[in-house]
C-alpha cells in the first residue's frame, strides 16, 4: 500500500523488482493526492505513479481523500484507467457515507474499496455499515492507531487471556469483522506477528468489548475538512 504523497513509489517499485516474486503474488496500492486531483491531471498523476513503480498495471488505484468539487471528475479518471486495463480495481479512501452517496450518483463503476482510518477508538460503524450495504470493501488505516493503543487496559487484558500481543488482538478483530487490515510496521518480527492472527478467534462477548472502546478518535484529517 502505497500512494504518491509517500514519496516513496519508486523505492517499493525497486523492492518489488528486487523481490524476485512474480508479479500476480503481489497487490499493489497506491493512491491519487489532493493537488493532482481533477480529470486530466489523475491520468497524469498515474502515469507518474506507474512508472516510479515500473508496473505494468495497479491492482487498486484510490482517491486518497474526498476533495471538494474535484473527487467526481477524479474518480471518473479511474474509471477511464480501469476500462482501458491498466489497473484490476479501483476505490476511494477517507469517503464518509455523504461522500458515497454524492459519488453513487454518478459513478458507472462502484468502489471496490473504501479505505478509511479504523481502530478501537474509531470504529466508524455507520459508514461499515453504509460499504457493506454497498457493496464496498473497508479497508482500515492506523488499525494499530500509531501505537497509542497498546497500553489500552481492555487489550491488554484480552492479550494476556488469548496468549497473543494487543496489535493481534486488535488486527483480529478487524479480520471478524470482515475488515482489510493493513498495519505499517518497519521491523521485520512485529511483520511477522501482524500475520499471525488465524489461529484463534474472539469470543463475541470479548469483540463487544472492543467495539464499546469506541471514542470517535481520530489520529489523522477529518474527511470533512480537508481541502
Amino acid at each position: 500500500d502505497t500512494a504518491s504523497f509517500y514519496q516513496n513509489e519508486a523505492g517499493v517499485g525497486e523492492a518489488i523488482k528486487l523481490s524476485g516474486i512474480p508479479r500476480e503474488e503481489l497487490f499493489i496500492t497506491t493512491k491519487v493526492w489532493n493537488d493532482q486531483q481533477g480529470y486530466e491531471s489523475t491520468l497524469k498523476a498515474f502515469e507518474e505513479s506507474r512508472q516510479k513503480l515500473g508496473l505494468d498495471y495497479v491492482d487498486l488505484y484510490l482517491v486518497h481523500w474526498p476533495i471538494k468539487g474535484k473527487y467526481k471528475e477524479t474518480y471518473r479518471a479511474l474509471e477511464t484507467l480501469y476500462k482501458d486495463g491498466k489497473v484490476r480495481a479501483i476505490g476511494v479512501s477517507n469517503f464518509k457515507e455523504h461522500h458515497l452517496e454524492d459519488l453513487l450518483a454518478d459513478c458507472e463503476v462502484t468502489p471496490a474499496v473504501n479505505q478509511i482510518e479504523l481502530h478501537p477508538r474509531l470504529t466508524q460503524e455507520n459508514d461499515r455499515a453504509y460499504c457493506n450495504k454497498k457493496n464496498i470493501k473497508v479497508e482500515a488505516w492506523s488499525p494499530l492507531m500509531r501505537g497509542r493503543l497498546f497500553e489500552e487496559p481492555t487489550l491488554v487484558a484480552l492479550a494476556e487471556k488469548y496468549g497473543k500481543t494487543v496489535a493481534q488482538i486488535i488486527l483480529r478483530w478487524n479480520v471478524q469483522h470482515d475488515i482489510i487490515t493493513i498495519p505499517k510496521s518497519v521491523n521485520k518480527e512485529r511483520i511477522i506477528q501482524n500475520s499471525d492472527v488465524f489461529d484463534f478467534e474472539l469470543s463475541s462477548d470479548d469483540m463487544k468489548r472492543i467495539d464499546a472502546l469506541n471514542t470517535n478518535e481520530r489520529t489523522g484529517m477529518d474527511p470533512d475538512e480537508v481541502s
